[in-house]
């Protein structure tokens, strides 16, 4: 296996902070660092941050958000983390959902799909050198150019993608798929997709990566686990995106009475309405052999790059990092 990744920050763990464990992670076999957005840090400083701290691990985001950063300001935020690690850079771009764009930046959650693409060509177009004026769809440059173009590489470009036609998007108008939130038995459906894109595109689809992001909490305490693992399904999976994304995948009429009960605001039915199977199937928990595992059915399934995003069991942060940091040495890409 070519390519192994993990998911920073650390929870519990502040950013300055993570300079021996990145250094660590790296010494342990990991070749990739993806960073994320939610509501916490940007994704971009924890880059610029692991570029100077760390010699040969990728650095990429999963994602950076579409529509909460003008093309130019993506565009060169991206290739300042290429010029601070030259030809270790990835850029992971998507729409992200109407919580994050709508309700917390006050941004209309609209034509996502259009999105996505119109603000991939644009990008492809500036990594290239060349001075833009378009008017697409749904975003519009005038002479939009990198004036440090040609000082490093520009980074490989990714699109995260839940259903059939961001997927195929991805598969050929980028480098490959991010793709998060599904079980391993779901992985060739969407891997299919992507791949189908990239043959439509003229493109080898055995070329095309598919990068997962999976959750991992290695514990054997099963109370513990099911509930962690219900209030995450339910923190993610009643978002509209996603729960369109599970009925794509065919867990409408399992997770149905979960999304009644939640926009009924009966937070407590909805987790108890979950299917204790759904968790298993999402979550990878266990001991660490059996995260190995079940991490080992995310690749054969055909995921390229498995991104491993630690959630931790306890409440006080620093129980949370040192949590995260047994389970970054325990399922250390040597150890699957």
């Amino acid at each position: 296996m070519a390519r192994y990744g993990f998911t920073f920050p650390f929870d519990g763990l502040p950013l300055h902070a993570h300079r021996d464990a990145l250094r660590e992670a790296e010494r342990l076999g990991y070749s990739d660092a993806w960073s994320y957005e939610i509501d916490g840090v940007d994704c971009f400083t924890p880059l610029a941050l692991a570029a100077a701290w760390t010699d040969g691990l990728r650095l990429g985001t999963a994602i950076a958000n579409v529509y909460t950063r003008a093309p130019l300001t993506l565009a060169m935020s991206a290739m300042a983390v290429a010029e601070a690690a030259p030809g270790r850079a990835m850029l992971g771009i998507g729409a992200g959902s109407s919580v994050i764009v709508e309700r917390w930046n006050g941004v209309a959650f609209e034509k996502p799909y259009g999105r996505v693409r119109d603000m991939a060509s644009l990008l492809r177009r500036a990594f290239a050198g060349e001075k833009v004026s378009e008017t697409l769809d749904t975003l519009a440059v005038d002479g939009m150019r990198l004036s440090r173009h040609g000082l490093a590489p520009p980074p490989n470009l990714y699109i995260a993608a839940l259903r059939e036609k961001m997927l195929m998007l991805a598969g050929a108008e980028s480098d490959g798929a991010i793709i998060n939130w599904l079980g391993a038995d779901d992985v060739p459906k969407a891997v299919q997709a992507a791949r189908r894109g990239a043959e439509r595109a003229g493109k080898d689809p055995a070329q095309v990566e598919v990068i997962c992001r999976i959750f991992v909490c290695m514990s054997e305490d099963d109370a513990l686990v099911d509930f962690l693992g219900r209030r995450a399904v339910a923190a993610y999976l009643t978002v509209p995106v996603y729960a369109k994304f599970h009925e794509w995948l065919g867990r409408g009429e399992q997770l149905r009475p979960m999304w009644e009960a939640w926009a009924a605001g009966d937070r407590k039915a909805a987790t108890a309405a979950i299917p204790r199977g759904t968790v298993d199937e999402l979550l990878v928990h266990g001991s660490a052999d059996a995260c190995r595992r079940k991490i080992q059915a995310y690749i054969d399934a055909g995921v390229t790059v498995p991104v491993l995003n630690f959630l931790p069991a306890a409440a006080e942060p620093a129980e949370r990092a040192r949590q995260s940091l047994e389970m970054l040495r325990r399922l250390a890409p040597g150890s699957v």
